[in-house]
Parts: structure tokens; C-alpha cells; sequence
């Protein structure tokens, strides 16, 4: 079995002393972080509880006070620092990571390279973003419209095990950027990247009252974390996302998340279908499959359906499969019991309706407890769990169209809308399909690394699959309250003093009308 470095453990030793308790941490319950390769225990970490939410909020309220006064310039020369300490400790990150989440070398670098090109992208970006910006007034030359841009005050973030370094890390660096304090609540299987994150932070030069790691579970920590802050970010599951939406709708808070996704790939006659098959290892299978924006459906024209599934059935057997903090494995564990007996029970329940097995479909205990090989299904049913609920896990169904619009059609036939993937013979081709598409981000010729490295543009769900979007203009901005200062100058809106009142009225009606002919507007 491969265990991590004897570093790896020293490093969890100091990262348990990160979180700041009302009590001391020795007197209360202690959760066990397992090492995921090979299920034994790597390092218990105390639970946190409602007290030292509040109390966490407290501190980063009268903290976030200073940080908001300081320039956008000034706040993102952490950015600019943190990229710099993750480039310089990213194997150690990678080691963390593997070590909490049992995800392949490969899928935990995703995470460490996310965290760098955000940095780099909202240190660059967040200074013209948050600018003060004049917007046409009511009367032209005599009414002054400026718009500013402050920010929540105290965001709370609850972070995914999937992902736990980057969506614990990400989300905040663009809350931070916009003037904002940041109290996190990570999984309770995965605890350490948020501290380590933290770590990387505080070496960076942020005041550490402004981002604080409040580890326990979320029935407690989380609660407490909806109940005190100004602002909730959430990645993790539609159903628990409608839950804390309803929680912020009640406390008139905002609220972003990432949900689930049910994504679908459509692959065109005309299509490089040795390109696809290649694609597709990292499409369905990244991380075990245990990522919101991986593939799950396949919809292929008829006409290839046979030579796709060779290609496919080929490529995904000579995956290579298991343990090891090295690069290599193309595919890792499955993360926790939960999630190996879910992939478990929907293929049961497929081939017990009638699904056909392709390759994989059955667990590896010899490479680990919580391995499971890549599967790919076919002839899938549609009252098959599997079909329209997603598995989260390295279970792929392919189905054969007659055309490009029935893909279409089955493409969007689902309550989620998160990312989708487009193989055609153009890229051009491909962008019309993609544009037809009910998903918040399209890849044309990949499956999920082009929408979510291009940290530019936003990235959100459509339909059960999200609220809000990260990355973009949108993924800072949300973390605002925009406020409009208008300037009235020489004449007020009750009219010049030389001109009657009457006939002022009767003047404003034609000239408001008139200025539809003014540049902007």
C-alpha cells in the first residue's frame, strides 16, 4: 500500500494548531482524518462548535474594518504572494491532498494549478473591477452618476471534500480581494488542505483574523456559519443547496453555489473519435469522477456509436489504476464508504434493469478499500438510478441519437445544467451546438478543464445545478454591495429659478424623451 511521506504527517501536526477555539482543544471531541489509500488514521483534529463560529465572525467583523479601507492594490498584493507560496510548496500541497482525498497525482495538481492562475487572475483583475465608475446621469452635464462597489462585510464559505483545497481556497481569494473577511467551514473528511490554504495566506501577509478555518460538522458549524455572516458561498449537493438557500432567503443574505450536474457529452459523426476517446479519460474519470463538471452521459450519432465505443472501451481499460503520491496513476480511490457503496448500488441497479456493462463495473480491493474501476455502460434504462440522478463516481452510459438535435433534446432533458462537452468536426459546428445547450459552461473539444481554467469567464450552473457564478467579473462582484452617488450640480430637479414651476414640468417630459438621441444611452 502507498502511505504519504513521514513529512506529511509532521506537516497535519502543525496545521491542527491553526484554528483558534474558545476552549481548549484537548477538552473537547476530536474527529479522525483517515489517509484514503489505505483507510488508516492520519491525524485527528478537534471539532469545532457554534461559540467558535460566532466568536470567529467577531473577530474577522472588527478586522475586515481595516482591510476594507486599505486600495484594492494594497489587498491584492497577498494574491500576488499566496501564487508565489503555492508554486513554491506545491508538491507538499499535492501530498495533502492525495493523502486526504485519495484522488491520482494529476487530479490533485488540478487543484494546486486552480489556486495559482485565480490568484494571478483576480490580483490582476480586481483593482479595475472594484474602481469607482462614472455611469450616465439623469440630466446630462448636470447630474453626476458614480458608482462604488463595498464589500459584504464577513463571508462564510462551505467547502466540498471533493476539492477541498481550491473551492475552499478560490472562492475566498475573490471575497478577500473585494475588501471582505472570510470564515470557512471545510468537510470533516478534509480539513487539512483548508488549513493548509490558511497557512499559505497567512505566510502571504494576511492578517489572520480575515481568514479563519472553522473545522466540525455541518449540522453545528455549518448552521452557525449561515446564522453570522453577511454572505454564504456553498459547493456541494442541489439538495443541501435549496436547504441553505432557504436559510440566507430567511436572514435576507446573499447566497452563491455550485450544485450538482448530470453532464452530458455530444459527440458528432464527424468527430475525432481517437480525439474523444482520449478526452474522455479526463472527462469522465478525473478524480474518480467525483467532480461536479465531469461527464456522465454520452450521446453519440448512431452512425459511430460502434466505432466510439471500441475506441472508448479500449482507451479505458488501459487506464491504469491506484495508490501512489507520484505521477502516473491516471485514476485514483473513490474518497469515502458513501460514495464507493452509491457507484456500487447504481451499477447494481442499472444491469438489474438491463444496462450492459462495457469495461469496469466491478471494485478493486487489492489496490485499496475504496477502489473502483472505470465503468462504462451502455443500454442504460430510464428508470435506472443512474440514468437521470447523478452518480458522482467513475460510471459513464453511453446512448446512441439519430441526429445532432436529438442530442440536443436529451442533452437538456434534465433538472441540472451545469457543464456539457461538444465533439464535432468543427470547432465551429461545435460552437452552435454548444450554444444551444441549457449549461453554464460549454467545452468544445475537452470535457471540463478549458470552462474552469478559464477563470475569466464565469463558471455557474443553470436549472438545480448552481445560484450565482465564481470565477469573472461575476465571482467578485457577488461579493459587493454596489452603491450609485449622484451628484446634482447648477439646477436641481425642481427646476431652474427663472423658469416657472408649470412650465418646467411641461419642458421635463420631451427633453427626458430626448435624450434617447445621447451617446450611451
Amino acid at each position: 500500500m502507498s502511505r504519504p511521506a513521514p513529512h506529511v504527517y509532521d506537516r497535519l501536526r502543525d496545521l491542527v494548531a491553526i484554528p483558534e477555539f474558545r476552549a481548549d482543544p484537548e477538552s473537547r471531541k476530536a474527529g479522525v482524518v483517515h489517509e484514503v489509500f489505505t483507510g488508516e488514521p492520519l491525524a485527528e483534529i478537534p471539532e469545532g462548535t457554534a461559540e467558535d463560529v460566532v466568536a470567529a465572525v467577531e473577530r474577522a467583523r472588527a478586522a475586515q474594518v481595516a482591510w476594507a479601507e486599505r486600495s484594492p492594490k494594497e489587498r491584492v498584493k497577498v494574491l500576488e504572494r499566496f501564487a508565489t507560496e503555492v508554486m513554491r510548496h506545491r508538491e507538499e500541497l499535492m501530498d495533502i491532498v492525495q493523502a486526504e482525498t485519495g484522488k491520482n497525482r494529476a487530479s490533485a495538481q488540478e487543484e494546486v494549478l486552480d489556486c495559482l492562475i485565480t490568484a494571478r487572475h483576480y490580483a490582476s483583475a480586481a483593482p479595475g473591477l472594484l474602481k469607482p465608475k462614472r455611469v450616465p446621469g439623469m440630466l446630462p452635464g448636470l447630474t453626476k452618476a458614480v458608482v462604488r462597489h463595498h464589500p459584504k462585510g464577513v463571508v462564510g464559505v462551505i467547502a466540498p471534500w471533493n476539492y477541498p483545497l481550491n473551492l475552499a481556497v478560490t472562492d475566498a481569494l475573490a471575497a478577500l480581494a473585494a475588501g471582505n473577511a472570510v470564515v470557512i467551514k471545510p468537510a470533516s473528511i478534509t480539513p487539512f488542505c483548508a488549513l493548509a490554504g490558511a497557512e499559505m495566506l497567512y505566510r502571504a501577509g494576511l492578517p489572520r483574523d480575515l481568514f479563519q478555518v472553522v473545522p466540525g460538522s455541518g449540522r453545528v458549524v455549518g448552521t452557525a456559519i449561515v446564522e453570522n455572516v453577511d454572505y454564504l458561498m456553498f459547493t456541494g449537493s442541489s439538495e443541501t443547496g435549496r436547504t441553505l438557500g432557504r436559510q440566507c432567503g430567511e436572514r435576507l443574505i446573499g447566497f452563491s453555489a455550485e450544485l450538482g450536474g448530470k453532464n452530458a457529452m455530444i459527440v458528432t459523426a464527424g468527430a475525432d473519435l481517437d480525439t474523444v476517446a482520449e478526452v474522455a479519460t479526463r472527462a469522465f474519470f478525473s478524480n474518480s469522477g467525483q467532480l461536479c463538471i465531469s461527464m456522465e452521459r454520452v450521446y453519440v450519432e448512431r452512425s459511430v456509436e460502434q466505432q466510439l465505443i471500441e475506441k472508448l472501451t479500449a482507451r479505458i481499460r488501459a487506464m491504469s489504476l491506484g495508490p501512489g503520491y507520484e505521477f502516473g496513476a491516471e485514476m485514483g480511490s473513490l474518497i469515502s464508504r458513501d460514495q464507493f457503496d452509491t457507484v456500487t448500488a447504481h451499477v447494481e441497479d442499472a444491469v438489474a434493469k438491463g444496462a450492459r456493462i462495457l469495461t469496469g463495473g466491478r471494485p478493486r480491493p487489492d489496490l485499496g478499500p475504496l477502489f473502483y474501476e472505470p465503468t462504462l455502460l451502455a443500454d442504460v434504462p430510464e428508470d435506472a438510478t443512474c440514468f437521470g440522478e447523478e452518480t458522482f463516481g467513475p460510471v459513464v452510459s453511453i446512448y446512441p441519437v439519430d441526429s445532432v438535435d436529438e442530442a440536443v433534446e436529451k442533452a437538456n432533458d434534465t433538472p441540472y445544467g451545469l457543464n456539457a462537452s461538444v465533439f464535432a468536426g468543427s470547432d465551429s459546428e461545435g460552437e452552435a451546438i454548444a450554444a444551444r445547450l441549457r449549461t453554464g459552461t460549454v467545452n468544445v473539444g475537452e470535457g471540463y478543464v478549458a470552462g474552469w481554467g478559464s477563470v475569466a469567464g464565469p463558471m455557474g450552473g443553470m436549472g438545480i445545478s448552481g445560484v450565482g457564478r465564481r470565477h469573472g467579473d461575476e465571482g467578485l462582484l457577488k461579493y459587493t454591495e454596489a452603491q450609485t452617488v449622484a451628484t446634482q450640480r447648477l439646477v436641481h430637479m425642481g427646476g431652474p429659478d427663472f423658469l416657472a414651476g408649470r412650465r418646467w414640468q411641461e419642458l421635463l417630459a420631451p427633453a427626458t424623451d430626448a435624450m434617447r438621441f445621447l451617446p450611451g444611452r
